[in-house]
């Protein structure tokens, strides 16, 4: 496969750019007097240039040599664009009275290292320089804005904002950055209501460019971080109608942009919600009139049969979320575990992991729910490995004995911690709907279902990590 980067997380004085700033390049360490007169007559603009175009130059040289993508290679080339930046952001440190103008090249030296106190200090003073450059003040300005809603300085945000809306031009990207982050950090502090504003100004700006974008992979995904930032705030708020309203808007973006994954999100989420709400009933109304809505929501037949195959595989998940969890039947082993009840457990928070060794990505798992076992056990959670005997260890046919005596071997082998639970037959895997592997169960302490999943994703164990903190809280 060819190797293709979008190139919109690249910085360019036109959009903010936002990165993890978690992995930081240090970029005010000294530069050597050798290192400093070797670059002379080199313009602080041309520094930034040259690293704001580096990942772009590699990119396309990658793209040219037709390499084999690799997500190593992506983050290796941005840990060299950081890099090159620190570095020349040390130069330009070395050199005394720099002009305006190199003041604002040396604070986006420092973004683009991710060195966001460096990048917020010199761009503070170039805003104090009296630039008279429209397009790199409004830079400057919603980088500033950004790097005040990450310390919760929520006063000078919003002055700076104010600012920003005031000048010219204002640029939508920008702003939709500015915007998110504010959303964020009012979040964290539990300000719901300036979080949903702020939330519902970077949500309705993203859904105005979804039709310029460049790329509809890249705008499918704001539309959807957005979204759910907004239903998340209303959720946290405990405003029930508006966080419906929000996942119902979230509908609606998804016909318009012809996007399944964003309808079945935003739907899936809504019936969840309703049904973690005590409103069962009119979840379940929901899910019994879904056929006609997506009928009617996508006339496109291809896109109709996704939609309904996506919610198929729900039916039983719907019906057991907020009920009792039933009793595990026809089970044969308990690996190093004594044989239990579910009703014997109540008390605890219980995470059932329906899993079989020739599945490839429920391995990828266990080492979040052997960290969390070991966290968390000792305040009331217990960890169940469910398997079945499929006859088969490794590829081959085997006897009962064999396969349990290799599940045993398996065990220690990938060091899990939790018990294993192996059932005769299929019958508590359907009953629980986990018809597809892994399929978490999650538990709470009165022995109620409050959440299951198939499948894995990238944020996957962090939200299961969540949930049971929640659940554990409970008393």
């Amino acid at each position: 496969m060819k190797f293709v980067f979008a190139v919109g997380i690249l910085i360019a004085s036109t959009v903010i750019p936002v990165f993890p700033q978690s992995a930081k390049v240090k970029s005010d360490l000294p530069a050597s007097s050798a290192a400093v007169s070797q670059f002379n007559d080199r313009t602080a603009e041309s520094f930034y240039r040259e690293a704001n175009e580096y990942s772009k130059v590699k990119f396309a040289e990658f793209n040219e040599k037709k390499l084999q993508f690799s997500e190593a290679l992506r983050l290796r080339t941005l840990t060299e664009q950081k890099q090159l930046a620190a570095k020349y952001a040390a130069i330009l440190k070395a050199r005394p009275n720099l002009a305006t103008e190199d003041l604002f090249y040396f604070g986006m030296l420092h973004w683009i290292a991710e060195n966001t106190d460096g990048a917020d200090e010199v761009l503070r003073k170039y805003l104090d320089a009296g630039s008279t450059d429209a397009a790199n003040l409004q830079t400057a300005r919603g980088i500033v804005v950004v790097g005040a809603a990450k310390k919760k300085n929520f006063t000078d945000a919003e002055r700076l904002l104010a600012d920003y809306l005031k000048g010219n031009p204002v640029k939508v990207r920008e702003r939709i950055e500015m915007a998110n982050e504010l959303a964020k950090a009012y979040l964290s502090a539990r300000d719901f209501e300036t979080a949903a504003r702020h939330a519902a100004d970077g949500y309705a700006l993203v859904k105005s460019i979804f039709s310029e974008q460049t790329s509809r992979a890249r705008g499918l995904a704001e539309i959807l971080d957005r979204g759910r930032t907004l239903y998340e705030i209303q959720s946290a708020a405990g405003s029930v109608e508006k966080a419906d309203q929000a996942l119902d808007d979230l509908r609606k973006a998804a016909v318009v942009t012809e996007s399944t994954g964003i309808y079945f999100f935003a739907v899936d989420t809504l019936i969840r919600y309703q049904i973690s709400t005590e409103r069962k009933k009119s979840a379940l109304e929901i899910y019994g009139g879904l056929k006609a809505k997506i009928e009617n929501d996508f006339p496109n037949p291809a896109l109709r049969a996704d939609v309904l195959n996506r919610f198929n595989k729900r039916a039983n998940h719907y019906k057991l979320l907020g009920e009792t969890a039933p009793e595990f039947v026809e089970i044969n082993s308990w690996i190093e575990g004594e044989n239990k009840t579910l009703e014997s457990l109540r008390g605890k928070v219980i995470v059932l992991d329906f899993w079989a060794t020739w599945c490839g990505p429920c391995f990828e798992a266990f080492p979040h729910l052997s960290a969390m076992y070991k966290q968390f056990r000792e305040e009331g959670l217990e960890v169940l490995g469910m398997t079945r005997f499929y006859g088969t260890a490794e590829g081959e046919e085997v006897t009962e004995p064999a396969e349990l005596q290799y599940l045993r071997e398996f065990k220690v082998k990938e060091k899990l911690p939790y018990p294993f639970v192996v059932a005769q037959s299929n019958t508590t895997q359907n009953t629980y709907g986990a018809t597809g592997l892994p399929t978490v169960v999650i538990i709470d302490r009165k022995g109620i279902i409050r959440y299951i999943e198939t499948g894995t994703t990238p944020t996957r164990g962090e939200e299961i990590t969540t949930i049971v903190e929640k659940l554990l809280a409970e008393k």
